[in-house]
């Protein structure tokens, strides 16, 4: 690699980093790739490892819109990409009553922009200033929703039966992550860039709790990290994410606790509905477990 383009990289990771995002050279290099290619970036990886934050401190970065779709299961093509505004139009048909032109012409007038409701991808596309567009775990949604997906994703327009094809404006900067619920179709893949975000280890980990919660004094903090980690080598049905890390820190230091000991572990027992959130997973976490755990920090 040239030495240009390293100091590129070394410069999108400081500047991630002064947005408090930590990110390890490979999302780096991915995120730099994405806007000098125009591609869509897929960010694979269990849910709470910092997917979400990836497209917010872009838009932080670019001082740019976000724009999420938020997933679901059923969501469908008008709901993520338009609507039309059916009362202002039953008013306006009600108002064409005497209007002497054609039919054609009135359902010209009716099916226009001024009654169509943008909704995030169509909004995306139409922004004067690229704005970062964020699909929020697409695994969530259905096949059938992919496949309307792929027509944004390869050429950024979007066909709308009543108009006809909206060209983008300007071309987002396209997130999209997934959980891995289920396995995403080959075309969306090969529409996409590709990263794979994990859980951090220690150093990663520590440092963004110094990051993010600089009030946590520095030896908690790193107990902190250190049981979370220990906690993540469990059978869960849940593993605690990089959010729960941060809430779990505030709890202890909301309950006065600054230091996670053996002999304290009736108190952290308290604090642990910040850390783990299934009722099967907190059956796990008895006395003994905790007190084993923290006496290893």
């Amino acid at each position: 690699m040239s030495p240009g383009r390293t100091q590129e990289l070394a410069a999108w990771q400081q500047d991630l980093a002064r947005a408090g995002y930590i990110a390890e050279p490979g999302l780096v290099a991915a995120l730099m790739l994405m806007q000098d290619l125009e591609r869509p970036l897929l960010l694979e990886g269990d849910a709470g490892v910092g997917k979400t934050e990836v497209a917010k401190v872009l838009a932080t970065l670019r001082h740019t819109r976000l724009i999420r779709l938020q997933c679901y299961e059923g969501l469908d093509a008008h709901a993520a990409m338009y609507e039309w505004n059916y009362q202002r139009q039953l008013l306006a048909i009600k108002l064409l009553e005497h209007d002497d032109r054609g039919i054609a012409q009135k359902e010209q007038d009716i099916f226009s922009e001024r009654y169509l409701l943008k909704r995030p991808l169509l909004e995306a596309i139409s922004c004067e200033q690229p704005p970062v567009l964020l699909i929020d775990e697409v695994d969530r949604a259905d096949e059938a929703f992919e496949a309307y997906l792929l027509e944004l994703l390869s050429d950024f327009q979007l066909s709308i039966p009543e108009l006809g094809t909206v060209r983008a404006i300007s071309r987002p900067l396209v997130v999209i992550t997934s959980n891995g619920t289920r396995e995403l179709s080959d075309a969306l893949r090969r529409r996409c860039l590709y990263q794979y975000i994990d859980y951090p280890d220690y150093d990663k980990e520590l440092a963004i709790v110094h990051a993010k919660a600089p009030g946590v004094p520095a030896a908690l903090a790193a107990q902190v990290v250190a049981f979370v980690q220990s906690v993540r080598r469990m059978e869960l049905q849940k593993k605690p994410g990089i959010a729960e890390t941060l809430d779990w820190a505030a709890a202890l230091l909301r309950l006065d606790i600054t230091v996670v000991e053996k002999d304290g572990a009736e108190r952290i027992l308290q604090t642990l509905g910040a850390l783990i959130k299934t009722r099967d997973d907190r059956v796990a976490f008895t006395r003994e477990v905790v007190a084993r755990l923290a006496a290893a920090c």
